[in-house]
This record gives C-alpha cells, sequence and structure tokens, in this order.
C-alpha cells in the first residue's frame, strides 16, 4: 500500500463540512466520483463497523478507530467485501486506513484526507479524488442554497 495525501480550503463551516461528508445524500454525491454509486452502511461512532459499498456490489468494511465529531475521523479497513457486504473479497484494501481532518481558521476550513491506497490503484485516485474534494467544497459552500 501507498500513502497518499489530498486537501483543499473551503469557504465553510467545518460543521457544514462534516455533513457535507457523512450525510447520507451528499456522500453518495462525492463518494460516487471516486466509485459510483458508492455509499456507507453504519453508525458513525467510535468503534463501529461500518460499510462502504459500491453499485458493483464491492466495498470495504471498516472500523472506526477515532472520532471527534466535525474535526476528525480515522478508519481501519479491516476487510474487502463482495455482494454489500455479505462476503470476502481479494485483500487489497484490508489492513490500510483512512482519515478526515478539518481544521478552521477565520472562517476558512481545510479538509485533508489521507489513506492508503493499493499501489495499482495509485492513478486512479490521483485523478478521481481532487475531483471529490472538489465536490466537497461545491457542496458545502452552496450548503441550504
Amino acid at each position: 500500500m501507498t500513502e497518499m495525501q489530498f486537501s483543499v480550503e473551503i469557504n465553510a463551516p467545518k460543521e457544514r463540512i462534516w455533513e457535507t461528508l457523512w450525510g447520507d445524500k451528499t456522500f453518495r454525491d462525492w463518494a460516487g466520483i471516486v466509485d459510483p454509486g458508492t455509499y456507507m452502511v453504519g453508525e458513525l461512532a467510535e468503534g463501529s463497523v461500518v460499510q462502504f459499498n459500491s453499485a458493483e456490489g464491492y466495498g470495504v468494511t471498516s472500523t472506526i478507530a477515532r472520532l471527534t465529531p466535525k474535526e476528525y475521523i480515522l478508519f481501519k479497513h479491516k476487510a474487502d467485501t463482495k455482494d454489500h457486504g455479505a462476503s470476502s473479497r481479494e485483500e487489497q484494501w484490508t489492513g490500510g486506513s483512512e482519515s478526515y481532518k478539518l481544521t478552521e481558521k477565520n472562517g476558512i476550513t481545510t479538509l485533508t484526507l489521507e489513506f492508503d491506497v493499493p499501489a495499482k490503484l495509485r492513478r486512479t485516485m490521483e485523478v478521481t479524488y481532487p475531483k471529490a474534494l472538489s465536490r466537497i467544497k461545491e457542496l458545502s459552500e452552496t450548503y441550504g442554497s
């Protein structure tokens, strides 16, 4: 696995960005850029297990290792899944981590995303994640308008 990091400055409070990140409708919107049809199943609570599933039926089952609401979340990927989490598949994401950090200063919030990625997917992520962050920025800055 290779570690990747991306960040974006967003003209919105961190609470609004947090809702954009993890609200079902907005999560599906931006995460679908990375993997079409992606949705999350589970509760955002430290120690909880969540699944990230795609329209193709593949996904990752993760534990929320650390959570500071509206500021930081760390997922530890436990297993790759298929059939919408009903069975296991290859272990390309297993053992990796993914974190989202929000830092607000003077009305501008920096979203920093760090994650481990299988080497063969690095180029794809270099294209899709900046687009996803751009969409998070757009959704957060136009929230409620």
